[in-house]
Order: structure tokens, then C-alpha cells, then sequence
């Protein structure tokens, strides 16, 4: 059977009409075709008007693929531990069958996304979130040597902080302190519990939350 090239994908917001956060969105686009050898679209349309949704653009050898769906909630997040080991996904491709497995086996055990671990047992992404964290008022999360994606979401957020001071922590490391996740969709999300373990809450966390979209 023929391997399939996987293709890149940049999943966004469209509110108000506009899609805010389409700078990253095209920057992370361009380093990547430019690292996978993937021909970087000649015009991409700037994606305006209509409902509050999620436009998403595939981007492969051969071509683009749209398509459209609606956001998801904002609620606080329940998170586990995941089983699956994470591996090295430094760009978003469709080759997301570590994610899959993960979120799948966490929504089976009622909680509503996974949180992997690198071989090392480091905290590196869950499966459809940038995951961060404060520290007596310190911003961190996962180190990129880790191979963890560049997400736009916590793009968005070191433009508005300035610095994420890049750690690499186990899940012990993090007790106590107010976990959040970004994402480009969904934008800045509490997680409410850790293994079902209670997460404190985080006042810095609410201001971002106001603050994420331009």
C-alpha cells in the first residue's frame, strides 16, 4: 500500500467575522512547508464573514483542503494522565494517531482530554491543547526540546506576557499550582481537575482568558 505524505493542517477561530489570530496561523504554516518540503499555497484567503466557527485549511502535495465545523465548549477541563507515550510531533501534520488513542482512552474514563508524557515522563501536550502553568506568578510550559508542538494558541500567549519560561516538569512538579490550556479555537481554558485531583484556581489565568483574543 502507497504511504500517503501527511499533510499540515491550521485549525482557527472565525469570530466576529474575522479570523484574529490569522498572523500565527501563517507564519506557523510557512515554517513548516518550508521544513517538510511541502509547497506553501501561493494565495491563501484571509477566511471572513459568517458565523461564529472553526475554519480549518489541510495543506498538502496535493493542495488545500477548507472545511468547517462548530466551536467547542469552554468549560473547565478534566484531564488524565495518559497511558500513550508521547512522541515527537513538532508540526501538525495529520499523522495524529498518538493524540487519537489518548483522547479516546481518556473520554472512556469520563475525562475530557489526555495529558502525554514524554519517555522521560515530562509533561509535553494533551491531545488537542498547549498545556501551561503559573508558578508564584511565574508563566511556564513544556520545553520545545522536548518535541512538543509550537501552538499557536501559546504563541498568542508569550505575545501578550512576553516570556513562558520553558520547563521540564512531571506531573509531581505541578501539584498546587493553576494549570491551564490554550488552544487557537477555544482559547485559554482552566482544567478543573488532574487525575481527579482538584486544580487550584488562578486569578492570572482569568485575566488572560479576557485578554486572548485580539
Amino acid at each position: 500500500m502507497r504511504h500517503t505524505p501527511p499533510s499540515l493542517i491550521e485549525t482557527m477561530r472565525i469570530r466576529n467575522g474575522e479570523a484574529p489570530l490569522w498572523y500565527l496561523h501563517l507564519r506557523r504554516l510557512a515554517v513548516s512547508c518550508k521544513a517538510l518540503g511541502i509547497p506553501l499555497p501561493g494565495e491563501l484567503e484571509v477566511p471572513k464573514g459568517g458565523n461564529d466557527r472553526v475554519y480549518r485549511l489541510e495543506v498538502g502535495m496535493r493542495g488545500v483542503r477548507v472545511s468547517e465545523r462548530l466551536p467547542g465548549p469552554t468549560t473547565p477541563v478534566t484531564l488524565m494522565v495518559s497511558k500513550v507515550t508521547h512522541h515527537s510531533y513538532a508540526y501538525k501534520t495529520t499523522e495524529r494517531a498518538q493524540f487519537d488513542r489518548a483522547l479516546d482512552a481518556a473520554r472512556a474514563a469520563g475525562a475530557d482530554d489526555a495529558l502525554l508524557l514524554t519517555p522521560g515522563g515530562f509533561i509535553a501536550e494533551t491531545a488537542i491543547w498547549s498545556v501551561l502553568w503559573w508558578d508564584y506568578g511565574q508563566l511556564c510550559g513544556p520545553a520545545f526540546d522536548l518535541g512538543i508542538l509550537a501552538g499557536v494558541g501559546r504563541s498568542r500567549i508569550t505575545d501578550l506576557v512576553g516570556k513562558v519560561e520553558e520547563r521540564r516538569s512531571t506531573p509531581k512538579d505541578i501539584e498546587g499550582l493553576p494549570l491551564f490550556l490554550v488552544n487557537a479555537v477555544r482559547g485559554v481554558v482552566p482544567v478543573a481537575t488532574l487525575d481527579g485531583v482538584k486544580v487550584p484556581p488562578g486569578r492570572e489565568t482569568d485575566a488572560l482568558a479576557r485578554r486572548f483574543w485580539p
